[in-house]
């Protein structure tokens, strides 16, 4: 469900994809139409990660929950609806898997996130080693071999998918992000004449 195309296509009736980086994620939303956009995009894309992933997990099996993330994730980066062309970098969808299947390295990859974003104002370099925490959460942890397995994989393409962005880090030119868009600068406000009282 390529949720950030819909919202854009619904409330806009623009096509999300011709703007900013062409992707369909919560990052480009948020940078192209604001954080009233963005913030659903980014909840919607984790709750699609985590849904499947928790519900196979607790019902069938823990690996098929993993599987069940990976499919989401998958179908996040090539959407059905779609036509199976370019999605989005699949970054809160992985997320929310894991918080379905272990939630511990889901909310660890989370934090780590927030915290690098900050520092850094780049969603690609908190997404990258967001998603580089992921494996080595879950071998800290004692986490079994499907999700470690799962996190590994899930870390090397996110990885891939921002290859873009890492080039562009290296050269300089990738943008930081805003998350409050200042308003138009105003003109100096008219100075009161002096009054004087007799």
């Amino acid at each position: 469900m390529p949720s950030g195309y819909w919202l854009v296509r619904l409330l806009k009736h623009e096509d999300v994809r011709s703007h900013g980086s062409g992707n369909i994620g919560a990052t480009n939303v948020w940078r192209t139409y604001g954080r009233w956009y963005g913030v659903p995009v980014a909840l919607v894309d984790t709750l699609k990660g985590f849904v499947p992933a928790f519900v196979f997990a607790q019902t069938v099996s823990p690996l098929a929950g993993v599987l069940a993330g990976a499919a989401a994730m998958v179908g996040h980066a090539r959407p059905l609806f779609l036509r199976f062309e370019k999605g989005g970098k699949m970054v809160a969808t992985t997320v929310g898997a894991f918080l379905g299947v272990a939630p511990l390295v889901g909310g660890i990859g989370g934090v780590v996130w927030i915290v690098v974003f900050l520092l850094t104002r780049y969603a690609s370099v908190a997404s990258i080693v967001a998603a580089v925490s992921l494996p080595v959460s879950a071998v800290v942890l004692g986490s079994s071999w499907p999700e470690i397995a799962f996190a590994t994989i899930a870390a090397a393409a996110v990885v891939f998918l921002h290859r873009g962005n890492v080039r562009r880090l290296l050269r300089g030119e990738e943008n930081r992000f805003v998350l409050l868009r200042r308003s138009r600068a105003r003109g100096p406000r008219p100075r009161r004449p002096d009054v004087r009282i007799p």
